[in-house]
Order: C-alpha cells, then sequence, then structure tokens
C-alpha cells in the first residue's frame, strides 16, 4: 500500500482502512442497555464523557477514579439525567483497589459486561533526565507513567477476564467487551515523552495478543488511538505549543469507545480506531497491521518530525536568546510547523 501524504490529510479513508462518520458511532448504542460498564479516570475528560454516553443507552456505570469529587460529580450528572451509576475511589496501580471496584460492580449489579481502562497519565518525570546522588551515581529512576499506563491497564484486563464471565447466563450470545485506549504514540514515536509512547505501544500490543484467545471465548477487545484531545492530561505548555492546531474532538472519543463495545460483528473485535485529528474515525482492521499502516500514519500525522524541529530551534533559540523570547519563538515556530507539516515532512525524509 502507498498513498501521499496529501491523499491521507483528508477525510477519506486510507487504503485498507474503514472511515467511521459521527452519525455511524452510536447506531448500536441500543445494545448497551442494562449493560454494567466499568471505567476508570471517569472523573472528567474522555473518561467523563464516555460514561455519560453509556449511560446516555442505558448502561449501568461503575467508575474508579482517585479523584473521588470529580468522579460523585459525573456520577451525580448521570443521575440527573436519569441513569444508574456509581463510584468509589481506586489507584489502578493498586491490585485490591482494582478488585474492590469490579466487586462493587457485581454487588450493586450482579454483572460486568464492558471494561475500559481509561485511567492515564502524561509524563510527568523526564526518562531523558539521570539524576545523580550525593556520590555521583545514578539514583533510581520512578515510572509513574508506566505504572498507570501500562500495570493499571493489565490489571484491569487481567480482572475482566474473570469477572466479564462471572454470573453468565449459560447460551447465551451476551454482549462482553474490553476496550483499551491507546494513543497516537501507540504508532508513531514521541521523543519527548519515551515511557508515554512506550506504555501505549504496549497497549496496542496487548490488543492484538489477547484478541485470538479472548475471541473463543466471546469478548471483544479494541483499542482507541486518539491524537492529542483538550483534556487534564494535556499540560499547559504542550496546550500552548498545539494552539491553532486541531485537536481530536472528546466527544468523538467517546463515540468511537461506544462503537468498539457495542458493534455487533465479532469480526471488529481486534481493530483498532485511531483519530489522528479533528478528522472522522478510522478503523484499522486486523488484517491491516502491516508494516504500511506506520508508513500511511506517518504521512496522516508528522508528530515525529514536527517534534524534533520544536526542539532543536527552541534549543538554538534558548542559547542565543533571554529565555522570555525563546519561549514566545517556540510558540510561533509551533504553529508554522503545524501548517506547513506535509512540506516539513517531507524535507526531513529526503
Amino acid at each position: 500500500m502507498s498513498t501521499t501524504a496529501s491523499s491521507i490529510t483528508s477525510d477519506v479513508a486510507p487504503a485498507g482502512f474503514v472511515s467511521i462518520l459521527d452519525d455511524q458511532l452510536f447506531e448500536h448504542g441500543e445494545r448497551l442497555k442494562d449493560k454494567v460498564v466499568i471505567i476508570t479516570g471517569a472523573a472528567s475528560g474522555i473518561g467523563k464523557e464516555a460514561a455519560i454516553r453509556f449511560a446516555s443507552f442505558g448502561a449501568k456505570i461503575v467508575i474508579g477514579d482517585l479523584d473521588v469529587v470529580g468522579a460523585e460529580q459525573t456520577v451525580s450528572d448521570i443521575v440527573a439525567s436519569g441513569g444508574q451509576a456509581t463510584a468509589r475511589k481506586c489507584n489502578v496501580t493498586m491490585w485490591d483497589d482494582q478488585v474492590e471496584l469490579f466487586e462493587l460492580a457485581i454487588q450493586k449489579y450482579g454483572s460486568v459486561d464492558v471494561v475500559i481502562p481509561n485511567a492515564g497519565i502524561g509524563e510527568p518525570e523526564s526518562f531523558l533526565e539521570v539524576k545523580l546522588d550525593k556520590t555521583g551515581r545514578p539514583q533510581k529512576i520512578n515510572l509513574p507513567t508506566v505504572h498507570v499506563n501500562l500495570t493499571g491497564v493489565l490489571y484491569s484486563v487481567h480482572l475482566a477476564q474473570h469477572y466479564l464471565v462471572v454470573n453468565q447466563k449459560p447460551n447465551t450470545q451476551p454482549l462482553k467487551a474490553i476496550v483499551l485506549i491507546g494513543s497516537m504514540a501507540s504508532w508513531q514515536a514521541f521523543p519527548l515523552a519515551p515511557t508515554y509512547s512506550a506504555s501505549k505501544h504496549a497497549v496496542l500490543g496487548l490488543m492484538r495478543s489477547l484478541d485470538p484467545i479472548l475471541t473463543l471465548r466471546g469478548i471483544r477487545i479494541a483499542c482507541i488511538n486518539p491524537f492529542f484531545a483538550d483534556t487534564g492530561i494535556l499540560p499547559t505548555p504542550l496546550k500552548v505549543f498545539l494552539a491553532g492546531c486541531p485537536l481530536t474532538p472528546v466527544p468523538r472519543i467517546a463515540g468511537a469507545i461506544i462503537y468498539a463495545a457495542s458493534h455487533p460483528d465479532p469480526a471488529t473485535s481486534g481493530c483498532a480506531y485511531v483519530l489522528p485529528d479533528d478528522g472522522p474515525v478510522f478503523k484499522v482492521p486486523r488484517e491491516e497491521f502491516k508494516a504500511g499502516v506506520y508508513q500511511l500514519l506517518e504521512g496522516k500525522l508528522s508528530i515525529t518530525g514536527i517534534i524534533y524541529a520544536i526542539k532543536y530551534a527552541t534549543d538554538i533559540v534558548k542559547i542565543v536568546a533571554k529565555p522570555l523570547f525563546a519561549s514566545v519563538i517556540a510558540v510561533g515556530l509551533a504553529r508554522v510547523l503545524w501548517f506547513n507539516r506535509e512540506t516539513l515532512w517531507t524535507s526531513l525524509h529526503i
């Protein structure tokens, strides 16, 4: 498969991809009525939007989040709209917290039907900075991003294998699904956030590895991969850098999650859903997980080249100018690079 960069920056799906428009994302939402959905990190952002959307179709929502106040507010919003929901404090890196979350779902609603390990963080500590102790030896690095974005997800998925079949009625064809939250960093290198990129690559790999096994158990699994969205995980400096760039709409990401969980075709298990900009959702079927996909996505989203260019230019300006002026130049450069990203990407690969 070969596609030019210009052809894949449109809303037309690249060869092998399937374009899913907004009005299609919720076409099977009625299948969610009375289903029990566990979702972590639903106090705000993508998780909250997804929880409210699931509840609007009659699903019963169980939220786990460290932000108890925010989680309870999501519950209140759902209940005020006539839905059912509950929440408890949950640190996804703590095994016992996650077990209690799943047990809460069973105790309150009797079953678990959809699991969405949504809780995630950015990269609060730089992997690229080696800190030394008083003796000059490297200090042990903290890896909070890996603990939350990968270990927490592994805990959720491991538990889902058990709780999705608890109290399942025999000889039925229930809706059982796991929807993972990846990122465009699942596909593209992100040089300034290597542990974030590593964790999101791992999430996509987890989906691909588990799909054949879970399919035999009647459980579907999918991975949603959005570009930057305007959520709490996006730090303010990065929002400044991305000013004017088309961020992925949060409601569309939530719609992709619902589509992946509710679609009746078993063949949609093992698919990835990519949202590389503010355009439509693209479904990547199982058979399209080949090297060509990465080439297509590089043309669709030239984030690696943009980040390298921003970092290089910012470093140069910091050397020759005052810090404030450097920041202004960097912000302006980020915007220029975004709007000329196709030309930049071509030049970087000559």
